[in-house]
């Protein structure tokens, strides 16, 4: 079983609004990465919610919630709260990002396949700019609960480069929206 977290608990403080909820295509961005997860086949996808929790739940399908009540003291309480809930038989979860709607079901499938044929600690797609989304195994999950503050996987892989397997993916970064001019050029 492989879990999907998607962290969707910030306050979207230099975007001025909630940004999960902005639409791309009639859709909002945190239904986005709920639906890169589910079609990627992931066994269960947990949104972690906060800021402005009740309006992002309610745009919400096909996901189970869990509300980080420490979302203010930054990234690493959400990741924890999505790997507190995830599922008892887990192996692994898929960290998504609400604020990057450009990731699809096919990075997700690359990420669980890797993972699936040689068990790695951490696989990471590499794209061609830098690198993308993780999925982190149960080995591993201990020491993403010792991360503190608006830190998140990338921490873990900074101080442990030889757990990762990157994944090269031959495409740009699929760009993340932290303030209004990113929304233009993503649109």
């Amino acid at each position: 079983m492989i879990t999907g977290i998607v962290l969707a608990a910030g306050t979207s403080s230099r975007f001025g609004r909630t940004k999960q909820l902005l639409e791309l295509d009639h859709k909002p961005f945190v239904q986005h990465a709920v639906d890169a997860a589910v079609d990627g086949g992931l066994d269960e996808v947990i949104v972690v919610l906060g800021h402005d929790a009740a309006a992002v739940q309610a745009a919400l399908r096909d996901a189970r919630t869990v509300f980080n009540p420490a979302f203010p003291e930054g990234q690493s309480t959400s990741l924890l709260a999505g790997l507190d809930a995830a599922n008892p038989e887990s192996e692994a979860a898929v960290v998504l990002l609400a604020d990057q709607p450009g990731i699809t079901r096919n990075h997700v499938r690359v990420l669980v396949e890797a993972f699936r044929a040689r068990r790695s600690r951490i696989v990471r797609l590499r794209f061609r700019d830098g690198p993308g989304p993780a999925l982190l195994s149960r080995a591993v999950w201990d020491e993403a609960r010792k991360l503190t503050g608006d830190t998140g996987a990338r921490e873990i892989i900074g101080a442990n480069p030889e757990w990762v397997e990157d994944i090269a993916v031959d495409e740009d970064t699929p760009p993340d929206v932290d303030e209004a001019g990113d929304l233009d050029r993503l649109r």
